[in-house]
């Protein structure tokens, strides 16, 4: 199964996909590490957005995106556009959306077994959440 982890961050979503067979992890090369939305108060551009991102998970046949939730209130909460993009892939038809508290992120990359250099993935930099993300959503199933 791929999935794909998303962490929202102001006009854009960070994503990296990977996949699990055999105990094995894989990360595929993507043409994008990020989609963005120009003016998240155009309804044009946020269906561009939508649109975007299903063709993305169509191209890479990803089955199910895990998000990296947000506070909704308080110092650390998110801004009003990122949970437009949330919204906007949340309602994207036929797709297998989660997600995840940054608290259980954090927990499993701590308690894992599993030790994996982010260095060695071949991701950006600021893909780790991304990565983490989807990481999670893997271990939580085993």
């Amino acid at each position: 199964m791929k999935v794909c982890g998303v962490e929202i961050k102001g006009n854009d979503a960070v994503i990296c996909i990977m996949s699990k067979q055999m105990g094995l992890y894989d990360i595929p090369k993507t043409r994008v590490a990020k989609i963005s939305v120009g003016d998240a108060g155009d309804p044009e551009e946020m269906r561009k957005f939508q649109f975007t991102f299903a063709k993305f998970l169509e191209d890479y046949q990803v089955e199910k995106v895990v998000i990296k939730g947000r506070a909704l209130k308080g110092k650390f909460s998110g801004g009003a556009i990122g949970f437009k993009l949330e919204a906007a892939i949340q309602l994207i038809a036929d797709l297998d959306v989660e997600i995840l508290a940054s608290a259980l992120i954090k927990k499993t990359m701590e308690r894992s077994q599993v030790a994996i250099d982010f260095r060695d993935t071949g991701l950006k930099t600021y893909q780790q959440v991304a990565f983490e993300t989807v990481f999670t959503s893997f271990e939580r199933r085993d």
